[in-house]
């Protein structure tokens, strides 16, 4: 049977980022995609013009239908918007025996935010302990720890702060730093270096949930967690380079990349 992965996130209107993106990367990498969808935005290339979250009760039966009915081999999260639902969605990826790829959203691409402040400390303390991979970036890092990353050397450190927090294994995704754009995956013990060169395209909309759906791909199809994400950080490399213009602003990574280089 082909692996079955579940989004629970929001749902971006202009098709580059969350529920979106996601499923796009799961068709792309040969997983069957289904979604949870917690948030509605009217959202384009310029940013986020309004949010509408979805009571707690109807993401709860969008995911029992989903999981009692179809089953799932791994879940990721992105936009949840609320400490309600930051807890709901953390209480049942704790009830299945499925790993949880946990992206903390906390802010678009554009700055708009896409978490209430009020459920950081939900997301520290609920959302976190239930991840396999949890994958911030230097923001969310900052935001959930106060760790402020300005160089490489600094990764461990958020790293360390991150995982205190309980998932089984951290990525810091180290895109915003200057130079090569380079991430570290960590369990604590051991460390993984994932190295990739900095294209020159600035649309890049959709690259955090699309990189959290293809480690949730790999690890449906039975990856171990080190192996997940590098194939995971080949695929969106790949897409930001092939990444297109749409709108006035900033546009998506391709999710088909490779079927149009013919890969």
């Amino acid at each position: 049977m082909i692996p079955r992965v579940l989004t629970v996130a929001g749902s971006d209107s202009g098709g580059g980022a969350g529920i979106q993106a996601d499923l796009k990367t799961m068709l792309a990498l040969g997983v069957h995609g289904m979604s949870v969808i917690t948030a509605v935005t009217a959202q384009n290339s310029l940013g986020v013009q309004g949010a509408w979250e979805l009571p707690v009760e109807a993401v709860r039966a969008q995911y029992r239908s989903v999981v009692d009915d179809i089953g799932v081999q791994a879940v990721k999260t992105g936009m949840l918007a609320s400490a309600e639902l930051v807890e709901a969605v953390a209480e049942l990826i704790g009830g299945i025996d499925a790993p949880a790829v946990i992206d903390p959203v906390g802010v678009s691409k554009h700055g708009d935010s896409l978490l209430a402040s009020s459920a950081l400390e939900s997301v520290r303390t609920k959302l976190l302990p239930v991840a396999t991979v949890a994958t911030p970036n230097l923001d969310e890092v900052a935001q959930l720890t106060g760790v402020h990353v300005e160089s490489e050397e600094q990764l461990r450190q958020a790293a360390a702060a991150v995982l205190e927090y309980g998932p089984r294994w951290v990525l810091i995704k180290g895109g915003h730093l200057p130079g090569d754009a380079v991430d570290l995956l960590t369990d604590g013990s051991a460390e993984h270096w994932l190295r990739a060169p900095r294209h020159d395209n600035r649309h890049t909309h959709g690259t955090g949930c699309t990189l959290a759906s293809a480690i949730a791909s790999g690890l449906a199809k039975g990856l171990a967690v080190p192996e997940a994400v590098t194939a995971a950080k080949e695929y969106v490399t790949g897409a930001i380079e092939a990444g297109f213009g749409l709108g006035g602003g900033i546009g998506p990574v391709d999710h088909g990349w490779r079927f149009r280089a013919g890969a």
